[in-house]
């Protein structure tokens, strides 16, 4: 859940960057936040092992009720950064001017008071339902949202997968349990060919143009819930992607 909220939030970062028109200077903070994601990645990864090797030892634990379980825990993480995605916005436009002031993380860690922390409250703002009604389409490509709901949906899929297959493969376990890329790699070609290039035309139009800065923050507030749908995809792939990882593994 933490992992695909801290994921998910880098898009209120970005959009906070656009509105202050700071956008370089918000792309070095979303890194601090995707670090978040990244340490998670790193407990995750023997909590998961731990949990294929009980599988194997207790035939009666059902692995892919487990496994769909920490599906449905990356859906809520991603639902709970869309609920505080207006908040967050507020938030991290205020984070980029202190840091534009402090010159580096360090001192603005240091330089955050009980008074500043105090005033994050006035900064929250309660989800509506007008918000929601206001996220047209912005003349957003529907492709790039399907594009980014896809590769949501394997990336968040693509270890697990491997995991599993390397369950129900025992023979093949060691090189199933490594072959999370067969997966991902597939993501990673959509999301370098098809989004990324995309997404940076539609920012670097936005910053060109001030009054096309808000639709930006909305086009984020879309990517985020195509991501959110993404989660929901992955429990669909989940089988197919492991007995896919299953055929391929062996003819390598």
């Amino acid at each position: 859940m933490i992992i695909h909220a801290a994921e998910t939030c880098s898009y209120a970062i970005r959009a906070a960057g656009v509105r202050t028109g700071k956008f370089a200077v918000s792309l070095s903070l979303a890194g601090m936040v995707l670090l978040i994601s990244r340490t998670s990645n790193l407990v995750q990864a023997p909590m998961m092992g731990k949990v294929i090797d009980y599988a194997k030892s207790h035939a009666a634990y059902d692995l892919e009720q487990a496994l769909r379980y920490i599906l449905g825990a990356a859906s809520i993480g991603t639902m709970v950064a869309i609920v505080v995605f207006p908040s967050l916005v507020l938030l991290f436009s205020r984070m980029i001017a202190h840091f534009e002031v402090q010159g580096s993380v360090p001192k603005l860690i240091a330089g955050v008071t009980v008074s500043q922390l105090r005033n994050v409250r006035n900064h929250l703002r309660r989800p509506r339902l007008q918000m929601l009604r206001s996220l047209r389409w912005m003349g957003v490509p529907k492709r790039l949202l399907l594009l980014n709901c896809i590769v949501t949906a394997i990336y968040t899929v693509g270890v697990l997968a491997s995991l599993n297959a390397a369950y129900m493969a025992p023979e093949l376990s060691t090189a199933a349990s490594q072959s999370s890329g067969l997966i991902n790699g597939i993501a990673t070609i959509i999301l370098t060919i098809f989004i990324d290039p995309q997404l940076a035309l539609l920012t670097d139009k936005s910053l060109g143009e001030p009054r096309q800065r808000a639709r930006l923050g909305k086009v984020f507030a879309l990517l985020m819930i195509s991501r959110f749908f993404g989660t929901l995809l992955a429990q669909l792939i989940l089988l197919p992607a492991t007995y896919w990882i299953i055929w391929v593994i062996q003819f390598i």
